[in-house]
């Protein structure tokens, strides 16, 4: 069924409310705040260009971001349809079993599918199945961090440090370092599994040593005409600390993020890693934009290195969010989008199950 036009719908946004599962001893941490400062951006850029919100209290305050959003529990999720609430934008992390799948049965909604999202945020999983399909993303192994013979499986490794030690469920730049030796790599392993904020299983993967760059991939029916998923022009990281993106909680990545020139987008390099990053969100069946992170080796090939199905979405235009541009909105400004251009085209791959909804 074809989503409806966005100004005949009324949106209500969705935030974490529900903590991430436990997926096989491994957890995906929930963002601070449950990404409802995102959804009070998205909220107020939607209303300025005309969309009709639901919102849980009358005149939602442009300060107060739980005006603008409700929580994506059953709970929540039914208040925000007896207000009238005809589309929901899950602006959350879905998984298998989420809310948001009954939710589908009785109005539009705007989300991952929440089983795939679930399978996709298994970054060993994703990486191999896209590698198995010929696309280029860099080597990692999984190791576990509680295992009596941790110093055994790290000694196999010794000849591929540097290596990027990371969790396999994370968010973002959370609990990712470089190991450049033995000792480090045994370290920083040891301690991210005894952690417990993420599982005791590791995610070891190859060390890049080049420029780092991010590329926003639309779904096809986010632009009229389109027969396959497109990607927005890649975003260029930089100002990294020990060649890791900050957290975007920590600095905005607005600091250290800016779009690739035309000249630069051109490069032959450039041109087949954004090609296969569309070839990756095509493989996932994206029903939203996907961010996926790349990186160049020494010889300045492009490999993929982290597919995100769930990007950061805030942007400029409430009071006090003017650094707030996130990394998939500086490159919808550089197609010449607006942050309100990003989230209509958005819109326009809501999806249901119902048969008939008005």
């Amino acid at each position: 069924m074809t989503a409806p036009d966005p100004l005949t719908q009324k949106i209500a946004l969705l935030y974490q409310a529900i903590e991430p599962p436990v997926i096989d001893g491994q957890r995906k941490e929930a963002k601070p705040g449950g990404y409802s400062d995102s959804g009070a951006d998205i909220g107020f850029a939607l209303a300025s260009v005309g969309c009709t919100l639901v919102t849980p209290v009358a005149n939602p305050d442009v300060t107060q971001v739980f005006d603008w959003v409700w929580p994506d529990t059953q709970a929540g999720i039914d208040a925000a349809l007896a207000a009238g609430a005809t589309l929901l934008w899950a602006n959350t992390v879905v998984f298998a079993g989420h809310p948001i799948a009954r939710a589908a049965d009785r109005a539009w909604v705007v989300s991952a599918d929440p089983e795939s999202m679930q399978e996709v945020d298994d970054k060993a999983a994703t990486n191999a199945r896209l590698r198995a399909a010929g696309l280029p993303v860099a080597a990692s192994w999984l190791v576990e961090g509680d295992a009596p013979d941790l110093s055994v499986q790290l000694a196999g490794h010794a000849d591929q440090l540097p290596l990027v030690v990371k969790p396999l469920r994370g968010r973002g730049s959370q609990g990712v370092s470089i190991a450049r030796d033995a000792g480090a790599l045994t370290a920083q392993v040891r301690a991210l599994a005894q952690s417990r904020r993420f599982g005791s299983t590791i995610m070891l993967e190859q060390f890049l040593p080049g420029q780092e760059i991010t590329i926003t991939v639309m779904p096809a029916a986010a632009r009229e005409g389109a027969g396959s998923p497109f990607a927005l022009p890649p975003v260029l990281r930089f100002d990294q600390h020990d060649d890791v993106a900050p957290y975007n909680g920590d600095v905005p990545v607005s600091a250290n993020s800016r779009a690739m020139t035309p000249e630069q987008c051109a490069d032959p390099a450039v041109v087949a890693v954004t090609q296969a990053c569309e070839a990756a969100a095509a493989m996932l069946d994206i029903r939203t934009p996907m961010r996926i992170d790349c990186r160049a080796d020494a010889a300045g090939r492009y490999w993929l290195f982290d597919v995100n199905i769930k990007p950061n979405l805030t942007g400029a235009g409430r009071p006090g969010r003017e650094d707030q541009d996130s990394l998939s909105t500086i490159a919808a400004a550089a197609c010449g989008w607006r942050y309100a251009d990003l989230l209509v085209a958005t819109l326009r791959g809501a999806w249901t199950n119902r048969d008939q909804v008005s």
